[in-house]
């Protein structure tokens, strides 16, 4: 006699599933919030300014793109753990975004809500300087800047020994059709055990500065610059990879005819995560 085959489960059935995954996820975020009201305690994360920490961070969402499988987008996957990380580092140690939206609100709005959530608060400001020096004034807000173009050469505030400094580059995880897609430079004080220094970055500033010279530095680094007029050249704001170094871009500037008036190291971020369209991650 033949067997029949099972019979498949019913709609309550499946959604009785759910309902207890849905119980344990609550469950194990209020073990998770258990664990971070330990270690504030162990850490007394209040102390040392910003909880926010760029290096963890950066290695929990390249994780999560390795492991992560089946139909859920990774938008959506993405989204929900950087709402957990940052409502959890907020709960270890208050702050708020400073935003600069001078060069388009929407795109930095939807930058700093997807990666920070509704429950940290959000300050805008009309220029990076006013992003920068309100971040300055506090004890660990962040502040969130344009990682590609300004109009004013804002770093030039982090130059100094103590102020705050360039702690990431966001989206952590980047992709062509990333729902938060702008590239953004994150500023704050942060314990320096808590940062990454896979790429450095370098407030330069030059005399002689032309587009020429731009051709010629675009092969070995990705820069900002800021014309000066006062000095006829530039500040410039350039990404060093392990692939390069500053020595090899102080080489290029001066043979292409620029002089160096200043160098400064004014902070560090994780090596740009890219998703091809293919989903197999690449540095």
């Amino acid at each position: 006699m033949s067997t029949l085959p099972p019979s498949p489960p019913s709609l309550a059935d499946l959604r009785r599933e759910i309902d207890s995954i849905d119980e344990q996820v609550h469950n194990l975020l209020m073990q998770r919030a258990d664990i971070i009201d330990r270690l504030i305690s162990v850490k007394q994360t209040q102390e040392v300014g910003s909880a926010f920490r760029p290096a963890r961070e950066a290695d929990m969402m390249r994780r999560l793109v390795q492991r992560h499988h089946g139909i859920l987008p990774l938008d959506t996957v993405e989204s929900i753990w950087r709402v957990i990380i940052a409502t959890f580092t907020y709960v270890q140690a208050p702050f708020a975004v400073h935003a600069d939206l001078s060069l388009g609100e929407s795109a930095m709005r939807d930058s700093a809500r997807f990666h920070f959530g509704f429950t940290v608060p959000f300050v805008p400001h009309f220029s990076a300087q006013a992003a920068v020096d309100g971040v300055s004034r506090s004890k660990g807000d962040l502040a969130l800047v344009s990682a590609t173009s300004s109009r004013t050469p804002w770093w030039l505030a982090l130059e100094a020994e103590g102020t705050p400094k360039i702690i990431a580059r966001l989206p952590f995880i980047e992709r062509a059709d990333h729902p938060a897609a702008l590239p953004v430079f994150v500023v704050s004080r942060v314990a320096d055990s808590a940062m990454v220094t896979e790429v450095e970055m370098w407030s330069v500033r030059v005399s002689g500065w032309n587009a020429e010279i731009a051709r010629a530095l675009s092969p070995l680094a990705e820069i900002v610059a800021v014309p000066d007029t006062a000095f006829d050249g530039a500040a410039l704001l350039i990404s060093i990879t392990g692939t390069t170094s500053l020595d090899a871009v102080k080489t290029a500037l001066i043979d292409s005819g620029a002089s160096l008036r200043s160098q400064a190291l004014v902070g560090s971020h994780a090596t740009r995560y890219m998703v091809p369209p293919t989903g197999a991650p690449k540095s």
